[in-house]
């Protein structure tokens, strides 16, 4: 499954960088998220609720960051795991660029997934990964609005 997007955040490059990297702010962003340490500056693991059409299943999973590319890109690649509901593995190639006071991040991103989880069907998986991934960045930018409105 590959998913990409792009989204504009009302906030300088170096702000959504730090951002992107701040754990409490990816907890409050990520649909599900219950815990997310912050193991390093390039480890992370997360511990993530999801429902996808009648399997709900509880991750965990590590996370690791590339930032040789900072702060204009960074990779990240993981593996979860959700017990009988399945595995899930992938990555994603994050690019930011400036746009004004603004700030443009490009995403793409892959997946794989197995066990229960696959055999819910392509259409299904792949659009509630769309539906998740809507739900992270409209609440990522949000958090950008609720700095400048308080």
């Amino acid at each position: 499954m590959e998913l990409s997007d792009e989204i504009k955040i009302d906030a300088p490059m170096d702000e959504v960088y730090a951002a992107l990297n701040n754990p409490e702010v990816l907890q409050q962003c990520i649909p599900g998220c219950e815990e997310l340490i912050k193991h390093s500056d390039t480890e992370m693991e997360a511990k993530v609720v999801l429902k996808i059409g009648p399997v709900k299943a509880r991750f965990g999973g590590d996370v690791v960051l590339d930032t040789s590319g900072a702060p204009n890109a960074f990779s990240l690649t993981g593996q979860g795991n959700g017990g009988t509901a399945g595995h899930a593995k992938g990555g994603a190639e994050v690019t930011l660029t400036p746009d004004g006071d603004a700030t443009i991040l490009r995403y793409e991103a892959k997946a794989e997934i197995g066990g229960k989880l696959a055999q819910l069907g392509s259409r299904l998986i792949q659009s509630t990964a769309k539906k998740l991934a809507a739900k992270f960045f409209k609440s990522f930018a949000g958090t950008f609005n609720e700095d400048v409105k308080a």
